[in-house]
């Protein structure tokens, strides 16, 4: 007789947004996600989120995400039940999750949803076991673990990110 296990899915998350806080009334204006099951990255989920405000200049000098970008793009309440759906009941994966986390919580609860996701961080990952890397960006951490990669980008975007993040993960969770 065979058993079949159950299906070990990830989801390895990075957003953009308007500002640090949600309670200040920043917003996530762009979702990046990998999903990871049985150690491979199998689907990726990316949009941008026209959240009807605007991006102050210095958060689009770290993204490159200008206001007239999420001009048309699809609005929470269309995107977020979606991406609802590709988490599922995933565990996310994020770089400083406490950061991705707080804001997906509350752009859910704004619509009546909830996340009851579990999370791990790869930041604190690095912080234990990289305590020498002088710094544990995503691109140092990255760039570390992956030394060929030769890492060239102006601008954080939610897919790229959460590429590196997926495989600076895996290669943690590997070894």
């Amino acid at each position: 007789m065979e058993i079949v296990g159950t299906l070990h899915r990830h989801v390895v998350i990075d957003l953009e947004t308007t500002g640090l806080s949600p309670r200040q009334g920043h917003r996530v204006i762009e979702i990046g996600a990998v999903a990871i099951e049985n150690g491979a990255m199998t689907e990726e989920f990316t949009t941008l989120i026209d959240a009807g405000i605007p991006v102050p200049l210095v958060v689009q000098a770290i993204h490159g995400i200008t206001s007239e970008m999420l001009e048309g793009q699809p609005k929470p309440e269309e995107i977020l039940p979606l991406f609802r759906t590709f988490i599922a009941d995933s565990v996310l994966v994020a770089h400083n999750a406490a950061f991705d986390v707080r804001f997906l919580r509350h752009e859910f609860a704004r619509l009546n949803m909830g996340l009851p996701n579990r999370h791990v961080c790869t930041l604190e990952m690095s912080r234990l076991r990289f305590p020498h890397l002088s710094d544990k960006t995503l691109e140092t951490v990255y760039l570390h673990l992956f030394p060929e990669a030769g890492l060239h980008r102006q601008n954080h975007r939610a897919l790229d990110d959460a590429r590196m993040t997926a495989k600076i993960w895996l290669k943690m969770e590997g070894g």
